[in-house]
């Protein structure tokens, strides 16, 4: 199997994270796949950010839940621009030779209705090949089962499960997202590979997906290793 190489949060190193700026240049430059995460507004709007406050990456302050989207888009991050809409993004990627991680940032705040909001959402656009839906979350992954069985749901975990391939099978989910390889068979895609090093194991080793904050680097290594 060939790894595929995901664009952490588009491409950190050289633009601001999960900024429109860097998943263009990310797909206009290579990139293989995308990742990025997305939280809902006060009123319900799907946006694109990691955190669940705008501090770290705006010129602003407070929770993404106790603004609506009018308001928050009144902060800007580093590079000037709004805080995206994840229909923003899905419009640039629509139609594109990418593969799109799409993670439910519900692991610390479960905004209600992001499952069926998000769902319906990126049905309205078509993509080249079917969304990896991801998230730390269990119970964010059981609902989106309920809501569309046939998607793609992966587990992410910061530790190891014990039997991933039954764990997998058991629940129905397309694959894990560790932060480390596990010794198995199961389909794995491991977060965040930054080092040459550790990414040449993993393409020796032929996991699924890597995601980075250095996509360009890490397709020198990976064609180094061709």
């Amino acid at each position: 199997m060939e790894t595929l190489i995901f664009a952490h949060r588009g491409i950190p190193v050289k633009f601001a994270e999960n900024s429109l700026e860097g998943f263009r240049y990310a797909v206009e430059h290579g990139a293989e796949g995308l990742e990025f995460d997305v939280h809902l507004t006060k009123d319900k709007v799907p946006i694109v950010m990691h955190d669940e406050k705008i501090d770290r990456t705006t010129d602003g302050s407070g929770y993404i839940k106790d603004y609506t989207l009018s308001e928050i888009r009144r902060f800007h991050l580093d590079n000037g621009e709004p805080v995206p809409m994840l229909s923003e993004l899905l419009e640039i990627l629509q139609n594109r030779d990418v593969y799109i991680n799409l993670e439910f940032k519900t692991n610390k705040i479960h905004n209600i209705g992001i499952e069926s909001i998000v769902l319906a959402l990126v049905k309205n656009y078509h993509f080249v090949h079917p969304i990896i839906f991801s998230s730390f979350n269990y119970w964010t992954l059981k609902n989106c089962q309920r809501i569309d069985k046939k998607q793609q749901y992966c587990f992410l975990m910061k530790v190891p499960v014990l039997f991933p391939e039954y764990f997998v099978k058991k629940n129905h989910f397309a694959a894990i997202h560790p932060h480390f390889y596990l010794p198995s068979k199961v389909t794995q895609r491991i977060w965040t590979v930054d080092n040459p090093k550790l990414a040449r194991r993993y393409f020796k080793l032929g996991v699924a997906g890597i995601f980075t904050n250095n996509f360009e680097l890490m397709n020198k290594v990976k064609k180094e290793i061709r």
